[in-house]
């Protein structure tokens, strides 16, 4: 009896055939047991197979029964002439033939719907048995619903994340692009403002290298592009000063004010570069007071880093160290020459910065040879000494000192002649590199140098200077 019934659940789930009065009936088993007729058939056949004997016990009328209809199920009628021969003995095998052969032409369908019904009626447990196939059947169901609209989502995300990413490379792309463009345009406007500016500096810069490095053509071309590039940097760092200078003034018209006089110096006038020189023959001055103020070119600034080379060369001569006391400016007056064109000055001091500005001094004088005279200014008093350089170079010459008398004329000379500012006073860290500088002359006058150490109540500062003229 077992092994037949193990023969049976081996058979494939039967295909029904579909008669139209059973339709109706089918679909209220199916809507009674949450289950399509051929999986409600197959849960029935596994639950009779596994608890029949175990968790229940059926009458040998009501297991020939049920034998019969999962064979008219599974294979159809009853066929005699393919199936084995019984034994005369084998009871139980003739009341199974007989049992099946009962059932006549039932379909699969229909013998697989009465198997059902009548296991459900001979068994009470088979309704809790199915109604649990039934709770796992959804919860798989939900499962894998919610597997499936996670996997839905992370699609999305990933799809969505992608997008994001293949934006954030474009705008990025994009915006490289735009930063190569503008550092090209930057770059193309720093060469064509470099060749102008070097235009204009270049013959100051290769006698400026050439007395630096002489016999040198690979330093000297070394100095003049680094001079270059710091006078393209001076440059800019002015016109950004001139640009806030014009954005101050504006917005004070807007507000309806007027320029106070100690502030128009600080604006630019756009007339000036269409103004010429002015030379010391030209009346600048009624009863101390200025008529039409001239205009000087913008001065040249640089430093360079062989603040060691540049002390230990200036050392050489005694006058051109000078000594700068706590709270005192030393100015040296430089006078212009008549074969020069440019003044240029170096300096450099051994521990501590100093101060350091240009003036110049407009003089109706001859002007002479160049003389170098240094004023040392307190509080009280005013003490002058002048030097007598050789050649074209100043402040390389024998140092004598007067009395404290002062400068006499020159000094009653200085207090009616017109003053402008070439290089404003700040201060300087000359002591960790040479500064240098040049401006080229406007006129004929005195270039007044100054040392200002007025900020130091302690330290007096030990100056090592140069200046001389080129053609």
């Amino acid at each position: 009896m077992a092994s037949d019934g193990d023969q049976e659940a081996r058979g494939d789930e039967c295909a029904m055939d579909e008669k139209p009065q059973q339709v109706e009936q089918v679909q209220e088993v199916e809507t009674t047991w949450g289950f399509a007729l051929p999986e409600l058939y197959h849960l029935a056949l596994t639950f009779y197979k596994e608890k029949e004997g175990k968790a229940f016990q059926l009458s040998y009328d009501s297991r020939l029964s049920l034998m019969a209809l999962s064979k008219q199920a599974s294979t159809g009628p009853y066929q005699p002439e393919s199936g084995s021969d019984v034994g005369y003995l084998d009871v139980l095998g003739s009341d199974r033939r007989r049992e099946w052969a009962a059932l006549g032409e039932m379909g699969k369908q229909e013998a697989a719907l009465k198997f059902v019904e009548k296991l459900a009626a001979l068994c009470s447990t088979f309704g809790p048995y199915i109604a649990s196939h039934r709770i796992e059947r959804d919860e798989r169901e939900r499962r894998r619903r919610e597997e499936a609209e996670r996997m839905r989502l992370e699609a999305e995300e990933a799809e969505r994340r992608q997008r994001e990413e293949d934006e954030r490379r474009r705008m990025e792309e994009q915006q490289n692009k735009l930063q190569e463009e503008e550092r090209l345009r930057q770059e193309q406007q720093k060469q064509q403002i470099m060749l102008a500016l070097n235009a204009q500096t270049s013959t100051q810069f290769q006698q400026y290298a050439a007395q630096q490095f002489p016999g040198n053509p690979a330093q000297q071309q070394l100095l003049i592009r680094q001079l270059q590039e710091q006078h393209y940097l001076q440059y800019i760092q002015q016109l950004y000063q001139m640009q806030i200078a014009q954005q101050a003034a504006a917005l004070k018209e807007q507000e309806g004010g007027s320029t106070k006089p100690g502030n128009e110096a600080q604006v630019q006038d756009d007339t000036c570069a269409d103004r010429p020189p002015v030379t010391a023959g030209e009346d600048v001055l009624d009863n101390g007071h200025e008529e039409s103020r001239p205009c000087l070119a913008a001065p040249s600034m640089w430093t360079r880093p062989q603040i060691r080379d540049f002390k230990e060369k200036v050392r050489q001569d005694a006058e051109s160290v000078i000594t700068v006391g706590r709270g005192e400016v030393v100015t040296v007056r430089v006078p212009t020459h008549d074969e020069g064109s440019y003044l240029f000055w170096e300096f450099a001091t051994d521990h501590y910065d100093v101060g350091f500005g240009v003036c110049f001094e407009w003089s109706e004088g001859q002007a002479g040879p160049p003389n170098v005279h240094l004023s040392e200014s307190s509080e009280e008093e005013e003490d002058e000494v002048e030097v007598d350089p050789p050649g074209e170079v100043a402040g390389n010459g024998d140092v004598t000192t007067d009395g404290g008398a002062g400068s006499g004329g020159a000094g009653e000379q200085s207090a009616k002649a017109l003053v402008q500012e070439v290089v404003p006073v700040y201060r300087r860290d000359c002591h960790v590199e040479v500064y240098a500088g040049s401006h080229q002359y406007p006129g004929r006058g005195v270039y007044l140098l100054k040392f200002d150490n007025s900020y130091s109540l302690w330290r007096s500062k030990t100056v090592y200077y140069r200046v001389y003229y080129t053609r």
